[in-house]
């Protein structure tokens, strides 16, 4: 025997009774949630030596960059200073030591005061730094058209609609120079 379907006063009443769980929240962004811990990690164990890396060469100078690169950073216990390991090539271990407050100065330039207060040198190869990126040259001014290709090229492009008729310009004077460079251009 089929049930009846309840009336509407009743369905009302059964959904007043009833409790519906509340939306769930959505979940946090993972950097936001992260966050803590993070702070908590670096706080305990530092920025290490791959911080230092990237910046070598701005940290130290290009002339100590080529002989040295930072291996290991270990944080002191509770407050106190941590020890830098510095990878050095061979006879300039003697430079790095002598030049060491400098270093230590520096570094704690970029990591924080008191990051570190020692040097531990360790000698053996050390593998070349990428070289900065250089700014691509920029390729000298072509030389002007003669007064007549430059009149050619104008009456040619004069039948051109005007908003096409600069880019046009530039294209021809383009084509122009560049044959004219190469030898095979009539003026």
């Amino acid at each position: 025997m089929r049930r009846p379907l309840p009336t509407d006063a009743e369905v009302r009443e059964i959904l007043s009774r009833r409790r519906t769980r509340p939306a769930p929240r959505p979940t946090p962004r993972a950097g936001k949630a992260l966050t803590p811990l993070i702070k908590k990690l670096d706080e305990q164990f530092g920025r290490g030596a791959g911080a230092l890396e990237p910046r070598w060469r701005e940290i130290v100078g290009d002339r100590l960059a080529r002989v040295t690169r930072p291996q290991k950073l270990t944080k002191g216990k509770g407050d106190q200073p941590g020890v830098l390991e510095l990878r050095v090539a061979g006879a300039a271990a003697l430079l790095v030591q002598h030049q060491s407050e400098d270093i230590l100065a520096r570094v704690n330039l970029f990591l924080g005061a008191g990051s570190v207060d020692r040097l531990r040198i360790a000698q053996g190869p050390v593998k070349p730094l990428p070289e900065a990126a250089a700014r691509p040259r920029r390729a000298p001014a072509p030389p002007p058209l003669s007064a007549a290709a430059e009149a050619n090229l104008a009456a040619s492009v004069a039948s051109a609609p005007a908003e096409l008729q600069v880019a046009l310009a530039r294209l021809g004077r383009a084509a122009l120079t560049r044959a004219s460079m190469r030898g095979d251009g009539d003026d």
